[in-house]
């Protein structure tokens, strides 16, 4: 029978197979080899083989991901390099991001702000935990949907909501796992129904990691905003880096790219470059 990995307890795997939940153990497969998210088949209350994956995620370790709300809100402080990040992140996994603006009611201003930077880049829904208005994520969470952004800006209260029962904070409710000298916090996929599934993570420590696999000529790729001025630039390898014949380059002259994002990009790309000196 297949199931799907919802829950990973040192040598334990919580299974959901036809609605039904079971504990399992992986005698014949090496166990870190088996992610939360995972669709698995099962026999006798053993994983005997893990199916191919759509993505996989190293931390937080997280298999099959679809989609990735990234929250923001005015406070704290927005940052907006990490939200490019993760967007480009979610081009390179093959997932699809939703960007969300919390604590709406704390400024009407700032969520017209994230509006007029990403407005041609990704869905944005924009909510506060203090109201309904949070519901309108559920129609976004498609599969497994995990969370994603700063600290303290509400993705903890987000779950507690959606999921319509008071939770611990993510950082508690994460119980931590001892192994050696390194501290692994626990994965868990909350089923709400209809093949839904909401991933409670730790956060994303690996994403700087896994960005600098990227070649740093290929990160204009992975800008969706360039993509229609790039044709205006005059050599078709143009790096889109402040020369006067670029369209990008002109298009945020002119308004039509945001000013962040360039700015993000080139840095962003910088950064790549550096790394990969070394």
């Amino acid at each position: 029978m297949s199931g799907l990995v919802l829950k990973k307890n040192a040598d334990k795997f919580t299974v959901e197979m036809d609605g039904q939940t079971s504990i399992m153990s992986a005698r014949n497969l090496k166990k870190e080899g088996i992610f939360v998210g995972d669709k698995v088949e099962c026999q006798n209350g053993v994983i005997e083989r893990v199916l191919e994956r759509k993505n996989l995620l190293i931390r937080p370790p997280l298999a099959n991901v679809d989609t990735m709300i990234i929250v923001v809100a005015f406070q704290p402080k927005p940052d907006f390099l990490l939200v490019d990040k993760l967007l480009v992140f979610c081009m390179v996994k093959g997932i699809i991001p939703i960007l969300c603006v919390n604590k709406s009611d704390l400024s009407e201003s700032f969520v017209s702000d994230v509006k007029k930077i990403y407005k041609n880049v990704v869905d944005i829904v924009s909510i506060s935990t203090l109201d309904r208005s949070v519901m309108k994520l559920k129609k976004y969470i498609k599969g497994i949907t995990a969370l994603a952004g700063q600290s303290a800006v509400g993705k903890s209260s987000i779950i507690n909501a959606l999921l319509g029962e008071k939770l611990a904070t993510i950082g508690d409710f994460s119980k931590k796992v001892m192994r050696g000298k390194q501290t692994t916090r626990l994965v868990e996929l909350y089923d709400l129904k209809n093949g839904n599934y909401l991933a409670d993570t730790a956060g994303f420590s690996k994403l700087s990691e896994e960005l600098l696999l990227i070649n740093e000529n290929e990160l204009k790729d992975y800008y969706p905003d360039f993509i229609k001025y790039a044709h205006e630039c005059k050599y078709k390898s143009c790096q889109h880096l402040s020369l006067k014949d670029c369209g990008i380059v002109k298009a945020v002259r002119e308004g039509k790219i945001s000013k962040t994002r360039y700015e993000n990009y080139k840095i962003l790309r910088e950064n790549i470059k550096k790394v990969k000196k070394f």
